[in-house]
């Protein structure tokens, strides 16, 4: 598996390497997008995808302290999501290392286009080519988990 090394802190593609539980307490308890997940809807959404794990280094020990999770097919298009930095740990450059790193990455060099969405965080993406899109142009479905499918796609046993 891809590492990149800086000062003590290291950024890994090994999945192996994720704390699942960190994720999803970050996600669940602290971001906006992603309020309430379930510890096994983060492990499904991890299984799926390209991820980066950002770990402090402390001599043979590691603790992570960011991620960023990536959604493709390698070729059309790749959605950057679930990005973040753990608050300790801001101000180092961190976001703008793994950033670099997620957008400069071989194999996601063919890709069409790249998309993410942000509340708060424009700043940063501006600089690695992000810019916003033209709103008419994209269209968005939400979907209830709760309901269930229509009859005719549900088959009975």
């Amino acid at each position: 598996m891809e590492e990149w090394t800086k000062d003590s802190y290291v950024i890994s593609m090994d999945k192996k390497n994720l704390n699942i539980n960190r994720i999803h307490e970050f996600l669940t308890k602290e971001s906006y997008w992603a309020q309430g997940i379930t510890r096994e809807r983060v492990q499904k959404a991890v299984d799926h995808s390209l991820c980066f794990g950002v770990y402090e280094k402390n001599g043979d020990d590691q603790t992570q302290v960011g991620f960023a999770r990536i959604i493709t097919d390698y070729v059309a298009t790749a959605y950057v999501c679930d990005v973040f930095i753990l608050e300790p740990h801001r101000g180092k450059g961190l976001s703008k290392w793994l950033i670099e790193t997620v957008t400069s990455h071989k194999e996601l060099q063919e890709v069409r286009g790249m998309l993410l969405v942000t509340k708060d965080a424009h700043g940063l993406y501006s600089q690695y080519g992000f810019q916003p899109v033209e709103a008419e142009k994209y269209m968005k479905k939400e979907m209830k988990r709760e309901e269930q499918p229509p009859r005719s796609v549900m088959r009975e046993k």
